[in-house]
C-alpha cells in the first residue's frame, strides 16, 4: 500500500500524515518499495504488525515470478537505463502485462524475463546453430561470470545471456551462486556485517541480489 492508503488506515487526514510523516518513527516497516522508486510502498501485514505492538513478518528473501517490479527494477534486471525500458514495454512480451500500484506501473518479473530471454535469442552471435545450448563450456562458467560481476557489480542476466550466450536460467543460477559467495566472503573477513550490509557493499541492487541474499545466509550459517 501506498502513503495515502496508509494514512486511511492510521484513520489521519492526509495534509496531517504529510506534516507528522509517521512512516519515520523508530520501528516502523521499512518500504517495501525500492530504493529511488517513484512511490513509497508498505506491506500491509508488517505495518498492522507495528500498530499492534506485535513481531513483524519477514519479506520473503527469494525471488518470485509473481514478483511486481517498477520501471526501474524492470531497467536494472534488463541491464538497460529506465527511459530505454520506456520503449521496450511496448513489445509484445510486456505490453498488456502492466499492472498500476498506488498510480505507478509495474511489471511481473516473469514477463519481464520473458522479454529478457527474447532479447537474448536475438543478440546471440549469428555463428551460433539454433538449440545448440550454452555457448561457453560449464566448467569456464564461473571464471567468466565472475569477471563480468568485477566488471559491474550490478550486472544482469539479460545482460549475462547476451555476453556469454548462455540460458536465462543458467545465468541467474551462476549469478546467484558468485554473489552469495562474494557476499560470504567479505562476511568472514568483517565478523559482525550482516548479509544486507554485505550486498550494499558489494554494490549489488535490490533487484538482483534476493535470491543471493538467501543463497549466501544459509551458505554463512553453513560455514
Amino acid at each position: 500500500m501506498g502513503r495515502h492508503e496508509l494514512a486511511e488506515l492510521m484513520g489521519m487526514k492526509w495534509a496531517t500524515f504529510r506534516s507528522v510523516m509517521p512512516y519515520t518513527a523508530d520501528g516502523f516497516p521499512e518500504p517495501i518499495s525500492p530504493e529511488g522508486g517513484q512511490a513509497l510502498l508498505w506491506d500491509l501485514e508488517q505495518v498492522e504488525a507495528y500498530r499492534r505492538g506485535l513481531a513483524q513478518p519477514l519479506i520473503p528473501a527469494g525471488d518470485d515470478d509473481d514478483d511486481l517490479l517498477d520501471r526501474r527494477e524492470a531497467a536494472i534486471l534488463l541491464g538497460v537505463k529506465p527511459r530505454s525500458f520506456d520503449s521496450y514495454k511496448k513489445h509484445e512480451s510486456l505490453a498488456g502485462r502492466s499492472v498500476v500500484v498506488c498510480g505507478v506501473e509495474h511489471w511481473p518479473r516473469a514477463a519481464v524475463l520473458a522479454y529478457a530471454a527474447g532479447r537474448g535469442a536475438m543478440s546471440a552471435p549469428s555463428g551460433r546453430p539454433k538449440g545448440s545450448g550454452d555457448m561457453v563450456p560449464r566448467d569456464l562458467l564461473p571464471g567468466r561470470i565472475a569477471e563480468l560481476l568485477d566488471a559491474d557489480p550490478a550486472v544482469t542476466a539479460a545482460h549475462t545471456v547476451d555476453v556469454l550466450g548462455i540460458s536465462v536460467s543458467a545465468a541467474q543460477k551462476h549469478l546467484q551462486q558468485e554473489r552469495a559467495a562474494r557476499i560470504v566472503a567479505l562476511m568472514l573477513k568483517n565478523p559482525g556485517l550482516g548479509v544486507e550490509e554485505a550486498a550494499d557493499r558489494l554494490g549489488y541492487p535490490p533487484a538482483v541480489r534476493r535470491t543471493a541474499l538467501k543463497a549466501a545466509q544459509e551458505l554463512h550459517d553453513a560455514s
